[in-house]
């Protein structure tokens, strides 16, 4: 009976109508991580911009070139090409009952276009007739923290698994990817330099979007250097309770 308990909420999971959820942090705050256990929960997309644009820059496309010069530099690309790329990554099938959005909006301008997009494409309409609204999620987590776990984090160039040398997260062979055995290395942007310039960037250019979902009342405010469990399951509470209109 139990067993079939779980299933059937599993199968719950994966009907239900999510909509759009938007995952804020600073870069380390763990976004990455909780997207994709969320995605596991609801069997939505975990949508990341810059997962997209390292995947093109592997691949040598004329977006990846583009990106290539920003991303080894801690830079971010354009608002007029993030929400470009965006709009393309939306409007494919899987989103069609939710996303998570790990990495947009990172500016006021992208939150602000994101609000018109989904009013302007009608998305997550439900059956009496309201629309889900954005349920935003921030991940806090102290500065040095974030340092440390940033100065710490290793990258399977193969299937992009993230490790941490410096937490719990580490792989079980050091240097070596627990999925596919591939070595292990630190992305350009993970440098220490690159690192410390992209958390100033983050708190000049990100942080005002705080104000901009406070103020719609839509902001839930997670401790990110909790237990993953624990995070996850606030996250899941906080999807669970968002509202229509």
């Amino acid at each position: 009976m139990e067993k079939e308990a779980i299933a059937r909420s599993v199968n719950q999971n994966t009907e239900i109508l999510v909509g759009p959820v938007i995952l804020m942090g600073a870069p380390g705050a763990g976004k990455g991580t909780q997207a994709k256990r969320i995605s596991d929960h609801y069997g939505i997309p975990a949508i990341s911009t810059g997962a997209i644009l390292r995947d093109n820059i592997r691949r040598g496309t004329e977006l990846g070139k583009i990106a290539a010069g920003v991303i080894e530099h801690g830079e971010f690309i354009s608002d007029e090409l993030a929400c470009q790329i965006l709009a393309d990554r939306l409007a494919q099938p899987d989103c069609a009952r939710g996303f998570i959005l790990d990495g947009f909006p990172r500016t006021a301008a992208q939150a602000k276009w994101l609000d018109k997009h989904l009013v302007e494409y009608d998305f997550f309409r439900t059956k009496q007739g309201c629309r889900k609204q954005p349920v935003v999620i921030q991940l806090v987590v102290e500065y040095n923290f974030l340092l440390r776990r940033l100065t710490g984090r290793r990258t399977c160039p193969t299937c992009g698994r993230i490790y941490s040398v410096n937490t719990t997260q580490r792989p079980k062979v050091e240097g070596v990817c627990d999925v596919d055995g591939t070595t292990l290395v630190t992305r350009k942007d993970d440098e220490d330099d690159v690192i410390r310039e992209r958390l100033k960037k983050y708190e000049v250019e990100t942080l005002p979007l705080v104000d901009h979902y406070a103020r719609q009342k839509r902001l839930t405010d997670i401790n990110g250097a909790a237990e993953l469990e624990f995070i996850t399951s606030e996250a899941c509470k906080a999807i669970e309770n968002g509202d229509c209109v």
